[in-house]
């Protein structure tokens, strides 16, 4: 399974949320990256997720 990095950050720039995590493709992983950030209370802040390769499949400014 790919591999995926999802990080968040606060308007200070300091990091919020850093996970890796795998998931069967991109599709599923930005569903499972969306879950995670709003568990963490992180889908409003600045965010993203990128596949190990550095392909960027999520982001939110």
């Amino acid at each position: 399974m790919p591999t995926y990095i999802l990080t968040a950050f606060d308007k200070s720039g300091e990091k919020l949320l850093d996970e890796t995590f795998e998931a069967a493709n991109d599709e599923e992983a930005k569903k499972i990256g969306e879950q995670k950030l709003r568990e963490h209370h992180c889908h409003d802040k600045t965010h993203r997720c990128v596949t190990s390769s550095g392909k960027l499949i999520l982001f939110h400014r």
